[in-house]
C-alpha cells in the first residue's frame, strides 16, 4: 500500500474550520473506502494564528508548509482584525503562503453546473455549459512590486505608491501552465493585460506571444486587453476557454467569472509552484470565497467550493484523477436531487440544508457512485 499523503489543513477564520471539517470527513472516507490515505496536520493562519501569536502565519507553520505534499486553505479575515496593522493583517499570512511557497500560477475554473444555471445573476442560455479556467499570475505584479507604502507629503498630503513590474521569466513561466492546460481542455488561451496604457502588459504580450511561437503553436492564442475582458464575461462568457493574466486583474476577472455560476461557495482554486527535480509542485488548496463572518459558526456555509479545491488537490497534486471525478460527480449528482445550502436556495429549491447535511449528502453520493 503507498504511503500516505501529507497534508497541512488550515482552516483559517470565519467559515474556513466548518467547511474544513467536510474536507476532513471526505479524506476520511477515501481512506477507508479507496486506500487514498492522508497523513493531516493542522495550524493556524490568518485572524486566527494574530490572535494566538501575533502574526498571521508563524514561521512554524511555513516550516510545516514547505515540507508537506500539499496545503489545504479555508478563508481568512474578517472586520475583528480590521485594525491591526496593514503588515500583519489577516491577509498577509496567505500572501506570505503564496509567496514563500513560490506558488506562481493559481488556476480558478468557473463551471457552471446545470442545476445551478437559474442561479445565476444572468440568463440561463448566456452560462449553461459555461467551462472556463482563469490562469492568474500570483507572486509578481503591483501586489508584490516595490517601491510601495504611503509617504507623508506634508500640509495634510499623503502619497499611496504601488509598482506593477513583471519579468520575462514571470511571464513565460505562468503562460506555459495556460499553454498546457488549454492543450488538456479546447486548445484555446485567451492572455489578458492592458498594453495599450502599461508598458508591463504590452511586455507580457510580448512574451507570451513568443512562447507561443517557440512551443505552443498548435494552441489558438488570442490577446485581449482586461476592460474589454472584463465585458465579454458578462456578455458572452462562453467564447472563452482558458484566460492567462497578471496579478491584479486575475484577482477581479475571476471573481467575475465565480459570480456567473451564481455564488462563490461554489467555485474551487489551486495555487502551483514550479515542479521540482522529481517533478512535485509545492501547492496550495483553498476555495474562492472568504470567511463570511455573518454566517459563521451558524451551520449555513456551503462546503462544495471547500470539497471541489480537495477534488483539484487530487488531480494536480497526486495525479488521482478517478478520485477527483468522483467528488465532482457526487457534487453534481446531489445538486441534480435539489439539495441545496441557503447561498445557492434561490427559489423552489427541493431541500435547503446545513453545512454537515450537504457534506452528507455528497458522501452518500460517493458512496452510491462507487458501487
Amino acid at each position: 500500500m503507498a504511503a500516505n499523503k501529507k497534508l497541512l489543513v488550515l482552516a483559517g477564520d470565519g467559515i474556513g474550520p466548518e467547511v474544513m471539517g467536510e474536507v476532513k470527513r471526505v479524506a476520511a472516507w477515501m481512506g477507508s473506502q479507496r486506500a487514498v490515505g492522508f497523513d493531516i496536520d493542522e495550524a493556524l493562519v490568518g485572524g486566527c494564528s494574530i490572535d494566538a501569536n501575533g502574526v498571521p502565519v508563524t514561521d512554524a507553520t511555513m516550516d510545516k508548509a514547505m515540507t508537506v505534499d500539499a496545503v489545504l486553505l479555508g478563508a481568512v479575515g474578517g472586520p475583528k482584525w480590521d485594525g491591526v496593522d496593514f503588515s500583519i493583517r489577516p491577509e498577509a499570512g496567505l500572501l506570505r503562503l503564496r509567496k514563500d511557497m513560490e506558488l506562481f500560477a493559481n488556476l480558478r475554473p468557473a463551471l457552471v453546473y446545470p442545476a445551478l444555471a437559474d442561479a445565476s445573476s444572468l440568463k440561463r442560455e448566456i452560462v449553461e455549459g459555461l467551462d472556463i479556467l482563469i490562469v492568474r499570475e500570483l507572486t509578481g505584479g503591483v501586489y508584490f512590486g516595490e517601491p510601495r507604502g504611503i509617504t507623508d507629503l506634508g500640509n495634510g498630503e499623503r502619497r499611496g505608491i504601488n509598482t506593477q513590474v513583471y519579468t520575462t521569466s514571470e511571464i513565460r513561466r505562468v503562460a506555459a501552465v495556460a499553454f498546457e492546460l488549454a492543450r488538456k481542455r479546447g486548445n484555446r488561451l485567451c492572455s489578458v493585460e492592458k498594453m495599450n496604457v502599461m508598458e508591463s502588459g504590452r511586455l507580457w504580450r510580448e512574451e507570451v506571444t513568443r512562447l507561443h511561437q517557440e512551443q505552443y503553436s498548435d494552441v489558438q492564442l488570442s490577446h485581449m486587453l482586461a476592460d474589454n475582458c472584463a465585458m465579454q464575461l458578462v456578455r458572452n462568457p462562453k467564447q472563452f476557454d482558458v484566460i492567462v493574466t497578471d496579478n491584479l486583474f486575475g484577482d477581479m476577472l475571476s471573481d467575475e467569472a465565480a459570480m456567473l455560476t451564481g455564488s462563490l461557495g461554489m467555485l474551487p482554486s489551486a495555487s502551483l509552484g514550479a515542479p521540482d527535480a522529481a517533478g512535485r509542485r509545492k501547492a496550495l488548496y483553498e476555495p474562492v470565497h472568504g470567511s463570511a463572518p455573518d454566517i459563521a459558526g451558524q451551520g449555513k456555509a456551503n462546503p462544495i467550493a471547500t470539497l471541489l479545491s480537495f477534488a483539484m488537490m487530487l488531480r494536480y497534486s497526486f495525479d488521482l484523477g478517478t478520485e477527483a471525478d468522483l467528488i465532482e460527480g457526487a457534487v453534481s449528482d446531489v445538486l441534480d436531487r435539489g439539495i441545496r445550502t441557503a447561498d445557492i436556495a434561490g427559489t423552489g429549491a427541493a431541500q435547503l440544508v446545513s453545512t454537515g447535511d450537504m457534506g452528507t449528502a455528497i458522501l452518500e453520493a460517493m458512496a452510491q457512485r462507487s458501487r
